[in-house]
């Protein structure tokens, strides 16, 4: 799953947006579980732009008032 800028993002509809956010949640869910089990994941660095896309997600439905429905 490619990492997603500030600009698809806004482009992207409300339905799209927590479509994704699902989305990157569960793969951050499976990438924590890899680590907490002791194994190696092949790129570490995938934790943190998994995070980070999340947070733009986020700042974008808080900006459109889109958050408030979805209480994450």
């Amino acid at each position: 799953m490619a990492i997603l800028k500030m600009r698809e993002i806004r482009y992207m509809t409300a339905i799209q947006r927590v479509n994704q956010l699902k989305k990157l949640q569960k793969d951050l869910a499976h990438l924590r579980a890899g680590i907490s089990t002791g194994g190696s994941l092949e790129k570490p660095s995938r934790v943190k732009e998994v995070k980070k896309t999340i947070a733009r997600i986020l700042t974008v439905m808080k900006e459109n008032g889109e958050l408030e429905p979805y209480n994450t």
